[in-house]
């Protein structure tokens, strides 16, 4: 079928143009249909814990996540989807045709959805109806009119309950960071509109009266930093930050990637620069600490403990070892070190038995149904498998540390590396 699909002449740039509306609209409805299948999945569930005596509070608690994992998204998006059908397919009735028609793609009515999310039921099946009812008011308007127009709707409807929005979201005004390309990083700052503004206003003013070469957006980069941290750009600011290079990228005798604990890969050099650039300030405090791996997976040395909660040097052995929430398709940091098998049910406070979660993930996996198994495989790596209610079984696997050896070892060399790293963890 979906080769049929795209089997469409070369020469003919109308028919290709055609296909790829066509195929646009097949997106659309298979959104739909997710939804469909989704909004009835959680029914289901609720009502067969229902049935078990589960309180209502505890009701699919981990269904969000499952979601995710079946649509290899992020816990936090499954949570987002989970939102999202039940609203399109219990008050929505037409927006959700319209997307089954292909008149809206899904991110457009996610827009609809959460500009609607204020209002009681009856009001948003209101907005529901006067935006969504006729599809051709609907066609060749974009993102940011779509969002005016069930803004406009949801005011009129219930002004309170927009200004209530409005105000219980400056509570959750934030900052987050997140990698960017080329060993760069995005810093953002989620704040109310006035103060976003005048951040923003300030950081301009400064660069309209700069006089030096900086280009305008480099100014306002600088500026910032100098205003948060305290410092001028280029003066180091005394935090701890773990980055993890293999000794040979240290001394440049290889090239790879590095890996700075809560943010990622980055190239080697840059690495090797970072460390100079600390080691020759006098003012630095850095520290090195050696970590040992399988020179044939790049598996970390193991750490035992009888405590129940992860000391923290086992702690921080964990956080370097999984760099991020252990989850699949989950990218969120580490906030949790875990039990894979719960210490009630008798699993040990081990490098092994342990993970990094994120608190999310971590409450999800307590939720009736699920199990987490976790270990070493063949070649030292750390594994972990995540069993939802319904059975779908999950891998997950420790990166590899920096500088792994693609060279294959003899026999020999496996033999007394093992022997070295129980040495080493004893």
């Amino acid at each position: 079928m979906f080769e049929e699909l795209l089997d469409v002449d070369p020469a003919d740039q109308s028919a290709m143009v055609e296909r790829i509306a066509e195929l646009e609209r097949i997106k659309a409805a298979a959104a739909a249909g997710q939804a469909r299948l989704t909004a009835t999945l959680d029914a289901a569930r609720r009502s067969a814990e229902a049935a078990a005596g589960i309180p209502v509070a505890k009701r699919a608690r981990g269904l969000a996540s499952e979601v995710a994992l079946a649509r290899r998204d992020s816990p936090a998006r499954g949570g987002q989807h989970l939102g999202f059908a039940k609203a399109l397919v219990h008050e929505m009735p037409h927006t959700l045709a319209a997307l089954e028609n292909g008149v809206l793609s899904e991110w457009r009515a996610t827009i609809v959805v959460r500009e609607s999310a204020c209002l009681d039921v009856e009001d948003r099946r209101r907005l529901d109806s006067e935006l969504c009812s006729d599809p051709d008011e609907l066609l060749g308007v974009g993102d940011a009119a779509l969002g005016a127009k069930a803004k406009a709707i949801a005011y009129r409807l219930d002004p309170r309950a927009v200004v209530e929005r409005a105000a219980k979201a400056v509570a959750e005004r934030t900052v987050t960071t997140r990698p960017a390309p080329d060993a760069m990083t995005y810093v953002t700052a989620l704040l109310p509109v006035a103060q976003g503004v005048s951040v923003y206003a300030a950081l301009k003013r400064e660069a309209d009266v700069c006089p030096d070469a900086r280009s305008r957006g480099q100014v306002m980069a600088d500026t910032l930093v100098e205003r948060v941290t305290g410092r001028p750009a280029d003066v180091p600011v005394p935090l701890m930050v773990n980055l993890v290079v293999s000794d040979q990228m240290l001394l440049g005798a290889e090239q790879g990637a590095a890996v700075i604990a809560g943010y990622g890969s980055v190239p080697s050099a840059v690495a090797q620069k970072m460390v100079m650039d600390t080691v020759t300030d006098e003012r630095s405090r850095a520290t090195l600490r050696r970590l040992y791996a399988s020179p044939d997976s790049g598996a970390l040395v193991a750490m035992d403990s009888r405590s129940r909660l992860f000391p923290k040097g086992l702690a921080d052995f964990i956080e370097l070892r999984d760099q991020r929430c252990r989850t699949p398709y989950c990218d969120a940091p580490i906030r949790h070190h875990d039990h894979a098998v719960p210490h009630s049910r008798g699993g040990a406070t081990t490098a092994e038995n342990g993970q990094g979660l994120c608190e999310a993930c971590n409450y999800a996996k307590e939720s009736p149904g699920w199990r987490v198994t976790a270990g070493t495989d063949e070649n030292g790596t750390h594994t972990a498998e995540f069993i939802t209610p319904t059975g779908a079984h999950n891998h997950s696997a420790a990166p590899p540390m920096p500088g792994t050896p693609k060279i294959p070892r003899s026999s020999a060399e496996l033999y007394l590396n093992g022997e070295l790293l129980r040495v080493i963890a004893a």
